[in-house]
């Protein structure tokens, strides 16, 4: 199969890139930035198309003899229903990497659409969320008639320019929680709690709109979700007072341009050996209304190096099994999907 690397020239994409060639893949590379895509496609000897997601039909056109996107150029916000647009009018399967909640649940509407083409449509196709959606899938299966899932995050050493964006641009939305199979407006800091990770640290968490809200009920239907990312108590503090501020001023879409600029200039991404050294920790809890729960950690890569390496193995078992629909990683390629990542393990807590 032909498939394609959108967003090639980002950080993460770049790291999809060079796992790709290195598993022997030779992918078709894109974006929109020709004289970036050159010094890469020169790098690694692939073919690039330079092209933006303004207009349907002109992606339409760039993916007429693609198999497979692998979009990995957010705000997602912005350049995922275009894409699934085009995906849909060319018959292309599409992934992303998204962990914008809005995306997730758009991408779900088109299921049907999906169906009738015969293309599979994955968000979420990278750290957020096959690791938690696979953990959570895992505890759900152990418990009948679960009705609550709990899910921590913990691992990220630093933010790339693409996702402090994508962040961004999910604040003027607020914050959610699942509640009653509904996604819901809480606040910044409402729920928190203390993990005692596998390595014997303890951290502490606030429960935030990570993709598993929507994701892990698609895949789990479990109708109360909270999802818990590793946060200092002092932020969280000062995060209580901040948000609902931060969250009025950057519905300004000037505003959101000017912070979005400075992000670009002062991300700072992890460094090659924090991306092949560091290590995540993933946990889920599923219980239900008798008292009985189950629960599991699962340890594995740096979010970014694990990205890039469950990207390809997205992409393998894609033209193995061909899913079609809208579907959760889960859906998609089974519980144990992210087993197959190596370096990473599971076990029972």
């Amino acid at each position: 199969m032909r498939w394609m690397i959108y967003g090639a020239t980002g950080y993460t994409g770049q790291l999809v890139v060079e796992e790709a060639v290195r598993r022997g893949h030779r992918p078709i590379i894109a974006g929109r930035n020709p004289e970036k895509l050159d010094v890469i496609a020169e790098q690694y000897d692939l073919d690039y198309v330079a092209f933006r997601l303004d207009d349907e039909k002109t992606i339409a056109e760039a993916i007429a003899d693609v198999d497979i996107v692998y979009h990995a150029a957010g705000p997602f916000i912005h350049t995922s229903d275009p894409m699934i647009r085009a995906c849909l009018a060319t018959n292309t399967h599409y992934l992303d990497i998204t962990g914008e909640i809005s995306v997730f649940e758009n991408t779900y509407s088109y299921d049907d659409a999906a169906r009738k083409v015969g293309i599979a449509l994955i968000s979420g196709a990278g750290f957020d969320v096959i690791p938690s959606d696979c953990l959570g899938a895992y505890v759900a299966e152990k418990i009948v008639g679960a009705t609550h899932l709990e899910t921590g995050i913990f691992g990220f050493a630093g933010a790339s320019a693409g996702t402090s964006k994508s962040a961004i641009e999910m604040i003027p939305g607020g914050w959610f929680s699942r509640r009653d199979g509904k996604l819901v407006k809480s606040s910044f800091g409402k729920d928190s709690m203390s993990f005692v990770l596998p390595d014997g640290k303890t951290r502490h968490a606030v429960a935030s709109p990570w993709g598993d809200l929507s994701v892990s009920y698609r895949t789990t239907g479990i109708p109360n979700i909270s999802s818990y990312l590793t946060m200092q108590p002092a932020i969280t503090t000062i995060g209580r007072i901040v948000y609902p501020i931060a969250s009025l001023i950057l519905k300004n879409s000037a505003i959101r341009s000017l912070a979005k600029d400075l992000v670009e200039r002062i991300a700072s991404p992890p460094d090659e050996r924090t991306r092949t050294e560091a290590k995540s920790y993933i946990y889920a809890r599923a219980s239900n209304p008798a008292g009985q729960s189950a629960s599991a950690w699962l340890t594995t890569l740096e979010p970014y190096q694990y990205t890039a390496k469950v990207a390809i193995l997205a992409i393998e078992r894609l033209v193995e099994l061909n899913p079609i629909g809208a579907l959760s990683p889960v859906q998609a390629f089974g519980v144990d999907f992210t087993l197959e990542v190596e370096g990473t393990s599971r076990r029972d807590a």
